[in-house]
């Protein structure tokens, strides 16, 4: 079936984006609205649209024009009955979409696809109020809709394959990214992303950290475009609520129920940027410029806590402690590397050798300077060499009880001021502080990996961490050139306390074919700015990794959300663990 003519019901914001879009294809377009200043509303949308991308020179006058004739508006639904495909662009009332559908059922020609962009509302319950509804389905365009390139095709349990077919060949020639997916509420990205949201909306509502650090947590250590709760401001708390309250509603799990906190904010009608005001407070409406909100700004870090600092112990001699190590010797501290033998610890240092040969080669770094670097280095493979360090910095694998071993043995050896930290990403700082007799001196240091290409670092205390060796932490990782952010101790911390949790998610959103892992990682990557789909990023940690890492948060939270998906134990076990064994949820050569 060739679509020649499509209909719009109501030319709000998505509707005259949605009109401009199948325009721009070549598609003729008639939209309805309820009254005629509504319809010369939406025109004028859609002319000032268009006149921007003539101004940034995106579009040509005569081609503008010629757009304007393909769309025509009217207040009456009859005015559809030509259309080979009519899409539903109005407010989420159920009730209010059920009694569209039913009309254009009765208007419209037989052949002719009825669509409906609902975020979160049933495919279903829509198509039932027809006497087609096979010839019914979700076509979900984002906002706005001129420039997101995907649409989420959504598809019931009795639409025909030949309609979702024919909307995926029409959404291809917009220049549009079509995904398919199965008829639930949030449909792939929304129900992916919401839980997220609403997860750092309950860390930020628990004091575990604060907005700005759960933000640029996510930003930096995630690659995401936005935190959670500055897109919250940007999606506006009202419309969160709405599709928050549908999915609890679909799923009755606490995990889509909204935070109190984000009930109140909209009950004080603190909408997010729209009106000003939301978690963060705005230059003024609709503004992207934040103000203080009362909030007081963080100090600067005190440098003199660590004026007397030269050395630097790294125990572990893996990526990450060569990282470490590098970062801490750029920064003028003298490195001793501690692996389990000599030659590990000779090895790690060549590595980081290695590691500044590559960036005088790339013209990032002086012979000389990578020199004085290196010859900052030391190994050895024995823990007294650590007792006059100033910071000890352990870095091995992922083992609560090797660590709390280690910990204790670095306590005996190291001087009584000096500061012990863990790089865990996972498991409770506070045990490895409770094995030394120094626990007000332990700390979480979380680097990312790569060291030398993150600039996060997450600064964990615990419930006994003094309130001087977190400012001497802060101000190491600001001496070594990181951004750090502070929280409390738990599991995950704040990166992988968000992240796996939705990872997971999208696991259990494949075995249950929902959608391909293709399609979900094309959803998060077009729809929310990801820089990678939840599958290709596991590919990159390792199916192993992430699995261990939601074992531990299911350990700690309790949460039944949180429990491993199924399928991701089965693919561990099969040995299909990601981009390092050549397979994982993507196959590589």
């Amino acid at each position: 079936m060739d679509i020649r003519k499509v209909g719009i019901v109501g030319c709000g914001t998505m509707g005259s984006g949605i009109a401009e879009v199948i325009a721009r294809s070549g598609v003729g377009v008639a939209f309805v609205e309820v009254g005629p200043q509504q319809v010369e509303t939406g025109f004028d949308r859609i002319r000032r649209s268009l006149q921007r991308a003539v101004d940034r020179g995106k579009l040509e006058a005569a081609e503008r024009e010629a757009l304007l004739e393909r769309i025509s508006g009217s207040t009456e639904l009859d005015t559809l009955g030509d259309c080979d495909l009519i899409v539903e662009a109005v407010p989420e009332s159920l009730e209010v979409k059920q009694g569209i559908f039913r009309k254009l059922d009765a208007l419209a020609k037989p052949e002719a696809i009825l669509a409906t962009n609902t975020s979160s509302l049933p495919i279903i319950d829509l198509a039932v109020t027809t006497d087609r509804a096979d010839r019914v389905l979700g076509f979900h365009f984002f906002n706005p809709a001129p420039v997101m390139k995907l649409i989420e095709l959504i598809r019931t349990v009795v639409t025909d394959p030949e309609v979702v077919a024919t909307c995926q060949a029409f959404g291809q020639a917009m220049g549009k990214t079509p995904v398919v997916a199965q008829d639930r509420a949030g449909f792939i990205a929304n129900l992916l992303l919401f839980p997220y949201l609403n997860q750092a909306v309950a860390m930020y509502e628990a004091g575990v950290a604060s907005r700005e650090d759960i933000d640029a947590a996510m930003q930096l250590g995630a690659g995401h475009p936005m935190g959670p709760l500055a897109l919250m401001d940007l999606i506006g708390l009202d419309s969160g609520t709405a599709i928050m309250e549908q999915m609890f509603a679909h799923f009755a799990d606490t995990r889509y129920a909204p935070r109190p906190v984000v009930r109140h904010l909209v009950t004080a009608d603190y909408l997010g940027r729209k009106v000003g005001r939301g978690f963060y407070t705005y230059a003024e409406p609709g503004s992207h410029k934040t103000l203080a909100n009362g909030a007081t700004e963080r100090d600067p870090a005190d440098e003199r806590s660590i004026a007397g600092w030269s050395t630097v112990g790294v125990v572990g001699t893996g990526t990450m402690a060569t990282g470490i190590a590098e970062a801490c010797a750029k920064a003028g501290f003298t490195v001793v590397v501690r692996g389990r033998s000599a030659e590990k610890a000779q090895h790690a240092v060549a590595a980081v050798d290695a590691s500044l040969a590559k960036a005088v080669e790339k013209g990032k770094l002086e012979t000389a300077a990578r020199d004085e670097i290196a010859a900052r280095l030391s190994a050895t493979a024995d823990l007294a060499e650590l007792g006059d360090c100033d910071l000890v910095i352990e870095a091995v694998a992922e083992d609560l009880a090797v660590k709390r071993d280690l910990f204790a043995q670095i306590d005996a050896v190291a001087k009584p001021e000096a500061l012990l930290a863990t790089t865990t990403s996972s498991l409770p700082v506070i045990d490895c502080a409770m094995a030394t007799a120094r626990p007000e001196r332990v700390v979480g240091i979380h680097f990312f990996n790569p060291v030398r290409a993150m600039r996060l670092v997450e600064l964990v205390s615990t419930p006994r961490t003094a309130d001087d060796a977190m400012v001497e932490a802060r101000a190491f990782t600001e001496k070594i050139d990181k951004h750090a952010v502070l929280c409390r101790d738990q599991a995950g911390f704040i990166v992988n306390a968000l992240l796996f949790p939705y990872l997971n998610d999208a696991v259990k959103m494949l075995e249950e074919g929902y959608a391909t892992a293709h399609d979900i990682d094309t959803a998060m990557k077009l729809g929310c700015g990801h820089p990678m789909g939840p599958f290709e990023l596991m590919d990159v940690v390792g199916l192993d990794v992430t699995l261990q890492i939601c074992k531990a948060l299911h350990a700690e939270f309790r949460e039944p959300g949180f429990t491993p998906a199924a399928l991701l134990g089965y693919m561990v076990s099969a040995g299909y663990l990601g981009r390092k064994a050549g397979r994982g949820f993507y196959v590589y050569g």
